[in-house]
């Protein structure tokens, strides 16, 4: 039998990366999406009022489906 001694030093630097980590995925889902809007709004035909977006958030293996649908003003 092996017993897994955990200190609160080694969790929190376990939580350090994994917060490093997940910011690091939610900078690059935000630049790159701006980006893609931007793109598209530029090259599309779209004109003035509103963009209708939706981002879908999900993780194989999880049960994660998260979903925010939003319009941005195009002025």
């Amino acid at each position: 039998m092996t017993v897994q001694i955990s200190t609160y030093q080694e969790n929190e630097m376990d939580d350090d990366k994994f917060n490093m980590s997940l910011r690091k995925f939610l900078k690059h889902v935000g630049v790159t999406s701006q980006r893609e809007i931007e793109r598209i709004v530029r090259e599309g035909n779209i004109g003035q009022g509103k963009l209708k977006v939706k981002m879908v958030l999900t993780a194989p293996g999880t049960n994660l489906n998260h979903v925010i649908e939003q319009d941005i003003d195009l002025g």
